[in-house]
């Protein structure tokens, strides 16, 4: 029997549920628990299964449509009438934003920061920058050492011009948002009931660490342990994530008011399968999603869940996991970004 979401939680969502027009759920919830049974193979090691959160809705889905529900509701919450968020050229967290914005009728401003080192055309056209003008987003875009003072301008522009905007940060990572992953935990640990099995380790890509906090303070809540492996995708900085991904989560946690918050344990941070830099494919990341679409159907993105993907297949194959675990890999979406990389795949 699984632990049932704390009533402060259920109060909070109540509370930012009643701010949207119509609102329940936006995200197709809860998404798919599978196993992967032709590159993992059963009794040749650990039991892996992937959690499709790339089959969450909203414009391809992904991660950020489950930070998104709590996001746009505190929104509405202030009143706001427009929606601004930053990411790269390439971000998924830009284009479900301004996909959440456009179904329920708030205007959407996208800051663009040229974050990676691409001049080609697919990566400036293509992919998710396609996207957010199909979805038809204001869009601005800057240099990495502008983007503060263009996001503070575009701002006090906006408010001059009489709206009330709402600023999410990159990848919907702040308390609010995280609250999504806390509802996550809950989830994962009630289909892993449902199949009488426990999860003993949770693997996913990292980079604004929203999505770590979220499962961290889930699992916390639960009194349950399983290791959480954050693969950072954009430094090599195993130490600062660890840190941000703790008091991300402490803030969570805060939100529900709780007498006497339980403690965090920090996740474990891989830092090895990042490559170069942000944005820049690596040979293994290429070999995991061609392994993954070839083998079992599945979609990874480049940036983001193929890297993630790579490091669950190195560490299951060096022998990390026992064989009696239970692994999930949470796919975080994504795939929009494959067509503008294109290039990076056209021999194989």
């Amino acid at each position: 029997m699984t632990t049932p979401l704390p009533q402060t939680l259920v109060e909070k969502l109540t509370l930012l549920g009643g701010q949207l027009p119509a609102y329940q759920s936006f995200g197709h919830l809860p998404t798919p628990l599978e196993r992967m049974d032709r590159l993992f193979p059963r009794n040749e090691g650990p039991s892996v299964y992937i959690k499709r959160d790339d089959c969450t809705g909203l414009a391809f889905g992904g991660n950020k449509t489950r930070k998104l529900e709590f996001l746009i509701a505190d929104a509405f919450s202030q009143n706001a009438d427009t929606v601004m968020t930053v990411g790269a050229i390439q971000s998924n967290h830009v284009r479900q934003t301004v996909a959440a914005a456009n179904k329920f009728g708030l205007k959407a401003e996208a800051i663009l920061v040229d974050m990676v080192d691409r001049d080609d055309a697919d990566y400036r056209h293509s992919g998710n920058r396609f996207l957010d003008g199909l979805l038809h987003a204001t869009v601005h875009s800057c240099a990495m050492k502008d983007a503060g003072d263009t996001i503070r301008n575009r701002l006090d522009e906006l408010r001059n011009a009489g709206h009330s905007p709402y600023f999410i940060p990159g990848g919907g990572s702040n308390a609010v948002g995280s609250l999504g992953y806390l509802v996550a935990a809950f989830e994962m640990t009630e289909q892993a009931a449902s199949r009488d099995m426990k999860i003993d380790h949770i693997i996913h890509a990292s980079s604004s660490c929203g999505t770590g906090a979220g499962l961290t303070a889930g699992f916390a809540l639960m009194d349950q342990k399983p290791t959480i492996h954050a693969v950072h995708v954009s430094a090599d900085d195993q130490e600062g994530m660890a840190n941000t991904v703790s008091t991300l989560a402490r803030e969570t946690l805060d939100l529900l008011g709780l007498k006497s918050p339980p403690p965090i344990s920090p996740p474990t941070v891989h830092t090895s399968y990042f490559g170069t830099a942000y944005g820049q494919p690596t040979n293994a990341m290429k070999e995991s999603v061609l392994a993954a679409a070839q083998q079992e159907g599945l979609l990874l993105d480049p940036v983001y869940s193929g890297k993630a993907f790579a490091a669950l297949m190195d560490l299951t194959k060096n022998g990390t996991f026992r064989k009696e675990d239970t692994v999930v890999f949470l796919h975080t979406g994504g795939a929009p970004a494959l067509f503008a990389y294109e290039g990076e795949f056209a021999e194989s």
